[in-house]
């Protein structure tokens, strides 16, 4: 689903995506000049619709804006990161970081 709205929750750290009743999220947290991704929970009945693509691709389009590191520490997003290399060639990915 590429028209999947997700909306940055800045205050809470999240990005979160609603659909069809449904609430699909990835925890973050900045640090310094960098986006670290924590978690991304989506519920079973999003599964297979793109609904965490679009909270990673949320979270890549907000580190490019504002000059993050993205630091993927969530299994999820480190997954798409790997398998959408056009997306994740346009931010610097700092890879060896652990939680």
């Amino acid at each position: 689903m590429s028209d999947v709205e997700v909306v940055d929750q800045k205050a809470h750290d999240r990005f979160l995506a609603e659909l069809d009743g449904g609430v699909a999220k990835l925890e973050y947290r900045v640090n310094a000049d960098r986006l670290v991704l924590i978690h991304t929970e989506v519920p079973d009945a999003l599964e297979g619709h793109g609904v965490g693509g679009a909270l990673v691709r949320a979270a890549v389009d907000r580190a490019r804006a504002e000059g993050l590191t993205l630091v993927p520490w969530c299994e999820f997003a480190r997954d798409w990161l790997v398998k959408h290399e056009d997306e994740a060639a346009t931010v610097e990915i700092d890879w060896d970081s652990q939680p």
